[in-house]
């Protein structure tokens, strides 16, 4: 089952993922735009994960279902 773990498991593979881009970014004129452009899309690809995720926990909206009879609908 999912847990809150999993989102700072998450941020921890991010974090080495862009130290990684950092490191390893081809060096020349064009260094800093690869970087800036790998770490900002490595950060969106997980908080756009994370907002998912998260959303799932506490949903806004409850599943309901309408193949049941009144009586057993306990509200």
């Amino acid at each position: 089952m999912a847990s809150g773990w999993s989102i700072i498991i998450g941020l921890v593979i991010i974090a080495v993922l862009c130290v990684v881009a950092w490191i390893f970014s081809p060096k020349g004129e064009n260094q800093v735009l690869w970087r800036s452009s790998l770490i900002l899309a490595i950060i969106s690809c997980y908080l756009m994960w994370a907002i998912t995720f998260l959303a799932q926990f506490n949903p806004l909206i409850t599943p309901r279902r309408s193949d049941l009879r009144p009586e057993y609908l306990h509200e």
